[in-house]
Protein backbone atom coordinates (compact mmCIF):
# COMPACT_ATOMS: atom_id res chain seq x y z
CA UNK A 1 0.00 0.00 0.00
CA UNK A 2 1.00 3.69 -0.66
CA UNK A 3 2.19 6.09 2.30
CA UNK A 4 0.53 8.84 2.23
CA UNK A 5 3.39 11.99 2.11
CA UNK A 6 3.20 14.12 5.38
CA UNK A 7 4.59 17.57 6.01
CA UNK A 8 6.49 17.91 9.31
CA UNK A 9 8.34 20.93 10.79
CA UNK A 10 11.65 19.50 10.39
CA UNK A 11 11.23 19.00 6.66
CA UNK A 12 8.93 21.51 5.40
CA UNK A 13 11.47 23.11 3.63
CA UNK A 14 13.74 22.71 0.16
CA UNK A 15 16.90 20.31 0.33
CA UNK A 16 19.27 23.40 -0.08
CA UNK A 17 17.88 24.81 2.72
CA UNK A 18 18.53 21.30 4.61
CA UNK A 19 22.15 21.39 3.31
CA UNK A 20 22.95 24.22 4.41
CA UNK A 21 21.67 23.83 8.17
CA UNK A 22 23.62 20.58 7.88
CA UNK A 23 26.72 22.13 7.20
CA UNK A 24 26.55 24.87 9.57
CA UNK A 25 26.21 22.15 12.15
CA UNK A 26 28.96 20.34 11.25
CA UNK A 27 30.89 23.37 10.80
CA UNK A 28 30.53 24.29 14.63
CA UNK A 29 32.64 21.60 16.11
CA UNK A 30 35.28 20.61 12.68
CA UNK A 31 36.97 23.84 11.54
CA UNK A 32 37.84 21.88 8.63
CA UNK A 33 34.76 21.95 6.98
CA UNK A 34 34.94 24.44 4.09
CA UNK A 35 32.57 25.94 1.58
CA UNK A 36 33.64 27.31 -1.35
CA UNK A 37 31.20 29.01 -3.80
CA UNK A 38 31.40 30.49 -7.39
CA UNK A 39 29.07 33.92 -6.56
CA UNK A 40 26.42 31.08 -5.57
CA UNK A 41 26.45 31.50 -2.00
CA UNK A 42 22.92 33.63 -1.99
CA UNK A 43 21.34 30.40 -4.30
CA UNK A 44 23.52 27.86 -2.23
CA UNK A 45 21.63 29.29 0.97
CA UNK A 46 25.41 29.22 2.42
CA UNK A 47 24.67 33.33 3.36
CA UNK A 48 24.12 32.50 6.96
CA UNK A 49 27.58 29.76 6.95
CA UNK A 50 29.28 32.54 5.60
CA UNK A 51 27.87 34.73 8.39
CA UNK A 52 28.47 32.22 11.08
CA UNK A 53 31.82 31.12 9.61
CA UNK A 54 33.63 33.71 7.74
CA UNK A 55 37.16 32.05 7.63
CA UNK A 56 35.91 28.52 6.53
CA UNK A 57 34.33 29.93 3.15
CA UNK A 58 35.91 30.93 -0.07
CA UNK A 59 34.41 33.16 -2.63
CA UNK A 60 35.70 32.33 -6.31
CA UNK A 61 33.24 34.51 -8.07
CA UNK A 62 31.39 33.34 -11.31
CA UNK A 63 34.26 30.76 -12.31
CA UNK A 64 33.54 27.49 -11.94
CA UNK A 65 36.36 26.19 -13.18
CA UNK A 66 38.50 27.74 -10.12
CA UNK A 67 36.19 26.66 -7.82
CA UNK A 68 36.59 23.23 -8.62
CA UNK A 69 40.72 24.02 -8.43
CA UNK A 70 40.59 25.55 -5.26
CA UNK A 71 38.32 22.74 -3.80
CA UNK A 72 40.60 19.94 -4.67
CA UNK A 73 43.27 21.83 -3.67
CA UNK A 74 42.46 22.61 -0.14
CA UNK A 75 40.81 18.82 -0.11
CA UNK A 76 44.72 18.00 -1.21
CA UNK A 77 45.57 19.68 2.48
CA UNK A 78 43.02 17.61 4.58
CA UNK A 79 39.67 20.30 4.47
CA UNK A 80 36.61 18.99 4.11
CA UNK A 81 35.35 20.80 1.40
CA UNK A 82 32.03 21.75 -0.57
CA UNK A 83 32.17 23.12 -3.69
CA UNK A 84 28.73 25.01 -4.47
CA UNK A 85 27.39 25.81 -7.70
CA UNK A 86 24.54 25.79 -10.08
CA UNK A 87 24.35 22.30 -11.11
CA UNK A 88 24.14 23.39 -14.78
CA UNK A 89 27.42 25.29 -14.79
CA UNK A 90 29.41 23.24 -12.35
CA UNK A 91 29.20 20.03 -14.06
CA UNK A 92 29.57 21.30 -17.67
CA UNK A 93 31.85 24.10 -17.14
CA UNK A 94 33.98 22.33 -15.00
CA UNK A 95 34.09 18.79 -15.83
CA UNK A 96 37.37 18.37 -16.81
CA UNK A 97 38.28 19.60 -13.31
CA UNK A 98 36.05 17.31 -11.33
CA UNK A 99 37.34 14.68 -13.74
CA UNK A 100 41.13 15.85 -13.32
CA UNK A 101 41.91 17.48 -10.38
CA UNK A 102 39.14 15.98 -8.00
CA UNK A 103 37.99 12.08 -9.45
CA UNK A 104 41.81 11.11 -11.26
CA UNK A 105 43.51 12.60 -8.48
CA UNK A 106 41.58 11.40 -5.81
CA UNK A 107 40.74 14.28 -3.63
CA UNK A 108 37.91 13.77 -1.47
CA UNK A 109 35.87 17.22 -2.15
CA UNK A 110 31.93 16.98 -2.15
CA UNK A 111 30.67 19.01 -5.71
CA UNK A 112 27.21 20.34 -4.86
CA UNK A 113 24.95 21.23 -7.59
CA UNK A 114 22.19 23.36 -6.64
CA UNK A 115 18.81 24.07 -8.75
CA UNK A 116 19.60 21.12 -10.42
CA UNK A 117 17.38 19.95 -13.03
CA UNK A 118 15.17 22.26 -14.22
CA UNK A 119 14.67 24.50 -11.24
CA UNK A 120 15.40 27.38 -12.96
CA UNK A 121 12.60 25.93 -15.73
CA UNK A 122 11.80 29.57 -16.31
CA UNK A 123 15.22 30.44 -17.86
CA UNK A 124 15.23 27.97 -19.90
CA UNK A 125 17.65 24.86 -21.31
CA UNK A 126 21.15 27.08 -20.73
CA UNK A 127 19.91 27.33 -16.69
CA UNK A 128 18.56 23.14 -16.94
CA UNK A 129 21.19 20.30 -15.69
CA UNK A 130 19.71 17.12 -17.98
CA UNK A 131 23.35 15.95 -18.37
CA UNK A 132 24.70 15.72 -15.15
CA UNK A 133 24.11 12.41 -13.99
CA UNK A 134 25.39 11.13 -17.66
CA UNK A 135 28.37 12.50 -17.63
CA UNK A 136 29.41 11.87 -14.03
CA UNK A 137 28.70 8.33 -14.32
CA UNK A 138 31.01 7.88 -17.29
CA UNK A 139 34.04 9.36 -14.68
CA UNK A 140 35.88 6.49 -12.31
CA UNK A 141 36.04 7.38 -8.36
CA UNK A 142 32.88 9.55 -7.82
CA UNK A 143 29.44 8.75 -5.81
CA UNK A 144 26.42 10.36 -7.44
CA UNK A 145 23.68 11.11 -5.09
CA UNK A 146 20.62 12.76 -5.61
CA UNK A 147 18.31 13.02 -2.46
CA UNK A 148 14.95 13.10 -2.13
CA UNK A 149 13.95 14.63 1.51
CA UNK A 150 15.31 16.34 4.13
CA UNK A 151 16.42 13.11 6.13
CA UNK A 152 18.29 12.09 3.01
CA UNK A 153 19.93 15.21 2.30
CA UNK A 154 20.85 16.06 5.87
CA UNK A 155 22.50 12.08 5.73
CA UNK A 156 23.77 12.20 2.54
CA UNK A 157 25.62 16.15 3.31
CA UNK A 158 27.11 14.19 7.11
CA UNK A 159 28.11 11.10 4.76
CA UNK A 160 29.78 13.22 2.32
CA UNK A 161 32.08 15.06 4.65
CA UNK A 162 32.60 11.66 6.52
CA UNK A 163 34.04 10.67 2.53
CA UNK A 164 37.64 9.44 1.30
CA UNK A 165 36.45 9.68 -1.93
CA UNK A 166 34.85 12.59 -4.38
CA UNK A 167 30.65 12.92 -3.89
CA UNK A 168 28.33 14.68 -6.44
CA UNK A 169 25.37 15.84 -4.12
CA UNK A 170 22.30 17.19 -6.33
CA UNK A 171 19.72 19.85 -5.12
CA UNK A 172 16.44 21.34 -6.31
CA UNK A 173 14.69 23.90 -5.15
CA UNK A 174 11.47 23.00 -4.36
CA UNK A 175 9.89 22.72 -0.57
CA UNK A 176 10.43 18.98 -0.10
CA UNK A 177 8.00 16.81 2.42
CA UNK A 178 9.79 13.75 4.27
CA UNK A 179 8.62 11.14 2.16
CA UNK A 180 8.06 8.17 5.52
CA UNK A 181 7.39 9.06 8.92
CA UNK A 182 9.93 6.36 10.23
CA UNK A 183 13.75 6.59 9.09
CA UNK A 184 14.19 3.29 10.86
CA UNK A 185 15.54 1.89 8.50
CA UNK A 186 18.61 4.53 7.71
CA UNK A 187 20.39 5.82 4.95
CA UNK A 188 23.46 4.94 2.92
CA UNK A 189 24.84 5.75 0.21
CA UNK A 190 24.52 2.72 -2.52
CA UNK A 191 21.44 1.57 -0.70
CA UNK A 192 17.76 2.38 -2.78
CA UNK A 193 15.29 3.27 0.65
CA UNK A 194 11.87 1.79 0.10
CA UNK A 195 9.08 4.30 0.53
CA UNK A 196 5.68 1.97 -0.30
CA UNK A 197 5.74 -1.70 -1.15
CA UNK A 198 3.76 -3.59 -3.94
CA UNK A 199 4.01 -6.67 -5.83
CA UNK A 200 2.67 -5.57 -8.98
CA UNK A 201 4.96 -2.74 -10.41
CA UNK A 202 8.01 -1.01 -9.49
CA UNK A 203 8.57 2.73 -9.65
CA UNK A 204 11.98 3.79 -8.87
CA UNK A 205 12.61 7.48 -8.68
CA UNK A 206 15.38 9.76 -7.10
CA UNK A 207 15.39 13.68 -6.32
CA UNK A 208 12.34 15.66 -6.26
CA UNK A 209 10.91 13.07 -8.90
CA UNK A 210 10.10 10.58 -5.88
CA UNK A 211 6.87 12.34 -4.53
CA UNK A 212 5.61 12.08 -8.25
CA UNK A 213 6.31 8.36 -7.81
CA UNK A 214 4.32 8.40 -4.67
CA UNK A 215 1.34 10.25 -5.82
CA UNK A 216 1.37 7.59 -8.88
CA UNK A 217 1.40 5.05 -6.30
CA UNK A 218 -1.41 6.18 -4.42
CA UNK A 219 -3.75 6.60 -8.00
CA UNK A 220 -3.09 3.09 -8.63
CA UNK A 221 -3.64 1.66 -5.45
CA UNK A 222 -7.42 3.08 -5.80
CA UNK A 223 -7.18 1.04 -8.63
CA UNK A 224 -6.34 -2.00 -7.32
CA UNK A 225 -2.64 -1.71 -8.19
CA UNK A 226 0.01 -2.25 -5.73
CA UNK A 227 3.13 -0.67 -6.53
CA UNK A 228 6.63 -0.35 -4.82
CA UNK A 229 8.18 2.83 -4.40
CA UNK A 230 12.60 3.39 -4.53
CA UNK A 231 14.11 6.82 -3.53
CA UNK A 232 17.16 5.68 -5.91
CA UNK A 233 19.07 8.38 -4.12
CA UNK A 234 22.91 7.26 -5.33
CA UNK A 235 23.36 6.56 -8.58
CA UNK A 236 26.35 5.35 -8.28
CA UNK A 237 27.07 3.15 -6.59
CA UNK A 238 23.39 1.56 -7.79
CA UNK A 239 21.79 -0.42 -5.39
CA UNK A 240 21.44 -3.36 -8.24
CA UNK A 241 21.07 -6.29 -5.04
CA UNK A 242 17.47 -3.96 -4.84
CA UNK A 243 16.72 -3.76 -8.68
CA UNK A 244 17.12 -7.45 -9.12
CA UNK A 245 14.67 -8.27 -6.73
CA UNK A 246 12.01 -5.44 -7.52
CA UNK A 247 12.62 -6.86 -11.19
CA UNK A 248 12.05 -10.58 -10.16
CA UNK A 249 9.28 -9.83 -7.85
CA UNK A 250 7.42 -7.00 -9.68
CA UNK A 251 5.49 -7.26 -13.33
CA UNK A 252 6.91 -4.62 -14.58
CA UNK A 253 9.23 -1.56 -13.72
CA UNK A 254 9.54 2.56 -14.41
CA UNK A 255 11.94 4.39 -13.62
CA UNK A 256 11.49 8.19 -13.24
CA UNK A 257 13.91 11.33 -12.88
CA UNK A 258 14.66 15.09 -13.67
CA UNK A 259 17.76 14.20 -16.25
CA UNK A 260 17.57 13.74 -19.83
CA UNK A 261 16.20 9.67 -20.51
CA UNK A 262 19.72 9.33 -22.25
CA UNK A 263 22.31 8.24 -19.52
CA UNK A 264 20.64 8.79 -15.93
CA UNK A 265 19.10 6.73 -13.64
CA UNK A 266 16.77 4.98 -15.68
CA UNK A 267 19.58 3.60 -18.67
CA UNK A 268 21.45 2.39 -15.52
CA UNK A 269 18.62 0.65 -14.24
CA UNK A 270 17.96 -0.44 -17.62
CA UNK A 271 21.80 -1.86 -18.68
CA UNK A 272 21.65 -3.81 -15.27
CA UNK A 273 18.82 -5.88 -15.55
CA UNK A 274 19.95 -6.91 -19.35
CA UNK A 275 22.95 -7.79 -18.40
CA UNK A 276 21.56 -9.90 -15.87
CA UNK A 277 18.89 -11.22 -18.39
CA UNK A 278 15.89 -10.19 -16.46
CA UNK A 279 13.53 -8.94 -19.01
CA UNK A 280 10.12 -7.20 -17.95
CA UNK A 281 7.81 -4.58 -19.35
CA UNK A 282 10.59 -1.20 -18.60
CA UNK A 283 9.96 2.41 -19.09
CA UNK A 284 12.29 5.03 -18.78
CA UNK A 285 10.35 8.54 -17.49
CA UNK A 286 12.56 11.83 -17.92
CA UNK A 287 13.09 14.62 -20.50
CA UNK A 288 13.08 13.38 -23.97
CA UNK A 289 15.81 14.26 -26.43
CA UNK A 290 14.08 17.48 -27.68
CA UNK A 291 14.37 21.32 -27.27
CA UNK A 292 13.35 21.28 -23.57
CA UNK A 293 9.96 23.35 -22.71
CA UNK A 294 10.53 26.46 -20.65
CA UNK A 295 8.14 27.53 -17.63
CA UNK A 296 8.08 26.66 -13.66
CA UNK A 297 9.24 23.15 -12.82
CA UNK A 298 5.83 21.66 -11.78
CA UNK A 299 4.81 22.66 -15.32
CA UNK A 300 7.76 21.16 -16.99
CA UNK A 301 7.01 18.02 -14.83
CA UNK A 302 3.21 17.61 -16.31
CA UNK A 303 4.10 18.11 -19.47
CA UNK A 304 6.39 15.35 -19.51
CA UNK A 305 4.33 13.27 -17.86
CA UNK A 306 6.45 13.59 -14.78
CA UNK A 307 3.59 13.57 -12.44
CA UNK A 308 0.82 11.56 -10.31
CA UNK A 309 -1.31 10.96 -12.80
CA UNK A 310 1.35 10.76 -16.24
CA UNK A 311 3.17 8.13 -14.03
CA UNK A 312 -0.18 6.04 -12.96
CA UNK A 313 -1.35 5.81 -16.61
CA UNK A 314 2.02 4.62 -17.78
CA UNK A 315 2.28 1.97 -15.25
CA UNK A 316 -1.07 1.26 -16.47
CA UNK A 317 0.10 0.60 -20.10
CA UNK A 318 3.14 -1.53 -19.36
CA UNK A 319 0.82 -3.61 -17.55
CA UNK A 320 -1.61 -4.21 -19.77
CA UNK A 321 1.22 -4.81 -22.63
Amino acid sequence: MAEEVKYSADADKPNQDEFSETLQRLAETDTSIIAVTSDSRGSGKLVPFGKKFPKQIVEVGIAEQNLVGVAAGLASCGKKVFAVSPACFLTARSLEQIKNDICYSNNAATVVGISAGVSYGALGSTHHSLHDFAVLRAINNIIIVAPADNFETQQATELAAASDVPVYLRFGKKIMPALKKDNSDGFAFGKGRIITTGDDIAIIANGETVQPAIQAAEKLQANGIAATVISMHTIKPLDTTLISSLAKKCKAVITVEEHSVYGGLGEAVASFLMQEGIAKPFKIMGIPDEYTVTGPQMDIFKHYGISGEGIAAEAIRLLNR
